[in-house]
């Protein structure tokens, strides 16, 4: 029956025909009444499921409204905006400039967000100096998945809630893992700078026209504030303004990132501090602080949302012990020496599987089982995660399940098949030597 659950809702997650709330809802109730569950014992699990993801539910809805209010504010505009100059049309600078302002656009945790900021902003830039957009896409695609191991990104939060252990705990044990991938995608980028500079010289070497249009960095750079502040007063806010207000809030922002890397307090009440912080500093009327907190609610309350269907899939499953007789049934028939290493193979498997199952069935369905069987052979719950994760986070958005790519691929005019053909072979490629190095140096035991 637990088989039964999993495949289901897996299936009817990548079909895309029913919301993860509605499916990793009623599945598992379905399946513990026809196993003899009464009604008050699935209510007992779905408590011991609910306990394990609250923290993860609070701090998503909080750095959700908190990311949002310095969207609102444009802390990172500058930051952008300085990037795209520093290029100086230079096609190696661009391609490592793309890396370091996705890096900076993905802080929020949220893809549509980075893919909003990153194409309309650097696409002008690459259609001027005819490179390829695809280019643009893959490093923005793969810079964003790096910094998806934070804590209050998707994978993390959703590995926190099935392991029973903090975000704020997975992500210290991930750090040496996320700083060695951010290193490794400036190298990519790099090499991409390097293949499209040969291109170009080709097709200059070929090409009638010896004389092109310089690129004007300056003028995209501008354009991006104009069209960030255009964006911004649709919604009627008036924030606090002045050098003052953004010296606070960078404060604000880096004495909680300190916080978060220090451990010193887990990220929901570090998160709700920060947004009431930013909230006072920013928004001096109560009709303001209410527009923001209304703008934010939908994409933070349908985040949470997944979260807490997922206590009722996840506390059923563990709770009626469908998860332990999945596991030991898979324990009898793996020889010792593969599931010593299970965790290990499918994190090398990430990628791939990230194109056939959605991030929610990944987390949901395939991590419960990977951990419980690993867990026999002597590895943590913890190096289970941090296998699966690193090994999946790369794809994140390299598959047709994340609408956040779907809006990135409308935003450059690009094609899905060719978009993967250029991206899945550097992801996995990518995701593989991730996985390698945490097992060389013992982060998955």
């Amino acid at each position: 029956m637990g088989l039964s659950i999993i495949l289901v809702t897996v299936g009817v997650l990548l079909k895309g025909k029913m919301h993860p709330i509605i499916a990793m809802t009623l599945f598992p109730i379905a399946g513990a009444l026809i196993t003899g569950f009464g009604i008050g014992e699935i209510a007992d699990f779905y408590g011991e499921g609910l306990e394990r993801v609250m923290g993860v539910v609070v701090m998503f809805i909080f750095a959700i409204i908190y990311f949002g209010i310095l969207s609102d504010v444009g802390l990172f505009d500058p930051v952008i905006t300085a990037l795209i100059r520093a290029t100086r049309g230079n096609v190696m600078l661009v391609t490592l400039g793309t890396a370091a302002i996705a890096i900076v656009a993905h802080l929020d945790g949220s893809g549509s967000t980075t893919f909003l900021l990153t194409i309309p902003a650097l696409l002008p830039l690459y259609e001027a100096m005819r490179m390829s957009r695809y280019v643009l896409l893959t490093l923005v695609a793969l810079s964003a998945s790096v910094m998806n191991m934070i804590p209050w990104g998707g994978p993390v939060g959703r590995a926190a809630s099935v392991i029973d252990a903090t975000p704020n705990e997975i992500w210290r044990h991930l750090l040496p893992a996320q700083g060695f991938a951010i290193v490794m995608v400036f190298l990519v980028a790099a090499g991409f700078g390097f293949a499209e500079r040969r291109r170009l010289a080709k097709l200059d070497a070929h090409s009638l026209d010896d004389a092109h249009t310089p690129v004007d960095v300056h003028t995209i750079a501008d354009d991006f504030r104009t069209s960030q502040a255009a964006d911004r007063a649709k919604y009627n806010l008036t924030p606090r303004t002045g050098t003052w207000v953004t010296v606070v809030n960078t404060a604000i922002t880096l004495a909680l990132i300190g916080v978060l890397v220090s451990g010193v307090s887990s990220p929901a009440p570090a998160f709700l501090v920060g947004t009431a912080l930013l909230l006072a500093v920013n928004f001096p009327t109560l009709d303001d602080q209410n527009d923001v907190l209304r703008r934010h609610a939908p994409t933070a309350l349908s985040m949470a949302g997944v979260i807490l269907a997922a206590a009722m899939f996840l506390g059923v499953l563990d709770g009626t012990g469908m998860l332990e007789q999945i596991a030991l049934s898979l324990i009898a028939i793996l020889p010792a020496s593969v599931g010593a290493y299970l965790h290990v193979i499918v994190g090398l498997l990430g990628v791939p599987l990230d194109l056939a199952t959605s991030t929610d069935a990944y987390y949901f369905s395939v991590l419960p089982i990977v951990q419980e069987t690993s867990a026999a052979f002597g590895t943590s719950s913890m190096g289970a995660a941090t296998a699966m994760i690193v090994g999946n986070v790369i794809g994140t958005f390299v598959s047709p399940f994340s609408p956040a790519l779907w809006l990135g691929l409308g935003l450059a005019g690009a094609n899905m098949g060719k978009y993967i053909r250029v991206a899945f072979p550097i992801c996995w490629g990518f995701s593989i030597v991730l996985v390698l190095g945490a097992f060389a140096t013992g982060m998955l035991a």
